[in-house]
């Protein structure tokens, strides 16, 4: 797993609500720094900087649209946070789902 693909770096930018809320918005497509700014309750120098340290992290990537950038999700960024996921959850989920169907009422305490 290359740098840019690191789950680690990933979770790191993601600890941050606002970074979070720019995953959150680029969801729906690219934008410009100014579109997430307008959006967000931070000014746009902050939302240039939690964009760089997302694309740092291999969650986001930049095009540029004639003198405007356009961010997007990295597909390579997000899989390799599903991926990592995956491999540490499984399917515990079903298997929490399994358990949960399988419980009777005497062993819940009803």
């Amino acid at each position: 797993m290359t740098a840019a693909t690191d789950p680690g770096d990933a979770f790191e930018a993601l600890g941050d609500p606002n970074r979070r809320a720019i995953v959150e918005l680029l969801r729906d497509g690219p934008r410009s720094v100014g579109s997430l700014a307008e959006a967000m309750p931070i000014s746009r120098p902050a939302v240039s900087r939690h964009l760089r340290l997302l694309k740092e992290a291999g969650l986001v990537t930049t095009e540029a649209v004639g003198t405007r950038h356009l961010y997007r999700l990295h597909d390579d960024g997000i899989a390799a946070v599903q991926a990592y996921l995956l491999g540490v959850w499984g399917d515990a989920a079903g298997r929490f789902r399994l358990l949960a169907e399988n419980t009777t009422d005497d062993a819940r305490g009803r």
